[in-house]
């Protein structure tokens, strides 16, 4: 996407920040005192305080300096969630076998990322649109796939396979990989007081997921 830059937010300020996902619900209180609840997105969207991650005025410049390059809210970027960042749990390194993210037919060659969330009636499918280029292994029916006849888009989250490497009906094709969340800035002015700074109070940058 043209409005998107392909550039992480400095990871080791996104360590320190606070956020995480939210949804939207609707409870309707009824007469009798029961509830009826409403989920009003399909999908959740994870936002972040950067603020939290800053510790030094360097690292205050260069929040701004990104901040700047982005224009505030116009430009997207990647930004590391240190919770959440592979297909596997955070202690675990990814295998080819983490995700299911589809089936073979024999014809079809393109599979979207995804991670679920869940083991049980509810589970939630997350759709993946940023992971990490080179960090991306696919199997089909558990065998690791040669990485020269399967390509991953790090821009979409696309996996395909080269022409005549189609995963054959009723194969299980599963993926595993590191991701970035696709964010903005939630702001488009940062306020900052330099002598609270300096007496520790923590400036206040809002970021937001982008939901594809």
């Amino acid at each position: 996407m043209s409005d998107f830059h392909e550039i992480r937010f400095p990871t080791t300020i996104a360590r320190g920040a606070r956020g995480g996902p939210e949804r939207l619900t609707q409870i309707v209180a009824l007469a009798s005192g029961r509830e009826r609840r409403n989920s009003r997105w399909a999908h959740s969207r994870r936002r972040y305080d950067a603020g939290f991650g800053i510790r030094t005025l360097d690292a205050l410049a260069e929040v701004v300096a990104f901040f700047e390059e982005r224009r505030g809210r116009l430009y997207g970027f990647r930004w590391r969630d240190p919770l959440d960042w592979k297909s596997c749990a955070p202690s675990a390194t990814p295998a080819a076998t983490d995700q299911a993210i589809g089936t073979g037919d024999g014809v079809t060659r393109s599979f979207p990322l995804c991670k679920h969330y869940g083991s049980g009636i509810a589970t939630y499918r997350r759709t993946i649109t940023k992971p990490v280029a080179d960090e991306v292994l696919v199997a089909v029916a558990g065998v690791v796939v040669d990485p020269a006849h399967v390509t991953c888009d790090a821009a979409t989250g696309l996996v395909t396979f080269a022409s005549g490497h189609a995963p054959p009906p009723g194969a299980s094709v599963t993926a595993g990989f590191l991701f970035d969340v696709p964010v903005r800035f939630d702001t488009d002015a940062i306020e900052v007081d330099l002598s609270a700074f300096e007496a520790g109070e923590i400036p206040r940058i809002p970021i937001v997921e982008i939901v594809p």
